[in-house]
């Protein structure tokens, strides 16, 4: 059985269905990349399985159930979201912030192990620890959003759009911290509008289009796929 297993969701908007029978699955530490357009579902994939919206289906994160779970539970299961759009709180510090990633937490050892390990993978967050969250460039801001995710200590770490909006030097930093993560065994379930960055990282990667996956396989068989290469990848 898969370290996170998804068969046959559904998720609906205002009782409306906007996700048509999902089916994923991941292994533990592995760094997996669902691609698509916007609007194809990407966020809602995440929003379903964080349990912030309605859906029914099949659910499994090392062999429990997630369907019945209220939000709380699945933080608590390990499952940390890094929202689109950050959701940061802007009149708060950096350091406040990151602190709320860890306000389930009680290990406070751990808790101040972990501030050091977004320190050092982050330090422009040590430089900016006293800085009110909403005065940050936004780069700065997906890094606090990162960084704020790790204080939760995932298990499984679902990113949304980390590229969204950022200056291409920025985005290389963002990903490196990433691919650090990956290499240190954290597992990564990422949505990404740039397909051509979602294939470089993943290992293995979900096409999402109008709510239903079309296609899926290793990443750099995507790259080598021409359907996939047109539509998504800029390629004639």
């Amino acid at each position: 059985m898969a370290w996170l297993e998804i068969k046959n969701l559904q998720a609906f908007y205002h009782g409306i269905c906007v996700l048509h029978d999902i089916c994923l699955q991941m292994d533990k530490g592995d760094l997996i990349s669902v691609i698509g357009s916007n609007g194809a579902g990407k966020t809602t994939l995440l929003r379903s399985i964080s349990r912030l919206i309605s859906a029914k289906g099949r659910m499994l994160f090392d062999g429990e159930d997630l369907m019945h779970l209220k939000p709380q539970a699945v933080i608590k299961k390990g499952i940390i979201h890094c929202p689109e759009g950050r959701l940061l709180f802007p009149n708060m510090t950096v350091y406040q912030n990151l602190m709320m990633g860890a306000f389930l937490r009680k290990d406070l050892k751990g808790i101040e192990s972990d501030l050091e390990r977004v320190f050092e993978f982050l330090p422009v967050l040590s430089e900016r620890r006293s800085q009110l969250a909403g005065t940050l460039s936004g780069g700065e801001q997906q890094m606090l959003a990162i960084g704020r995710s790790i204080m939760g200590r995932p298990r499984l770490l679902t990113l949304d759009e980390p590229s969204f909006g950022l200056a291409p030097l920025v985005v290389d930093v963002i990903f490196e911290v990433i691919q650090k993560l990956n290499n240190q065994g954290l597992s990564i379930l990422m949505v990404e509008q740039n397909a051509a960055l979602a294939l470089e990282f993943s290992s293995f990667a979900y096409v999402l289009e109008e709510g239903k996956i079309i296609n899926q396989g290793n990443s750099d068989e995507l790259v080598e796929d021409p359907s996939v290469a047109k539509a998504y990848l800029g390629m004639a």
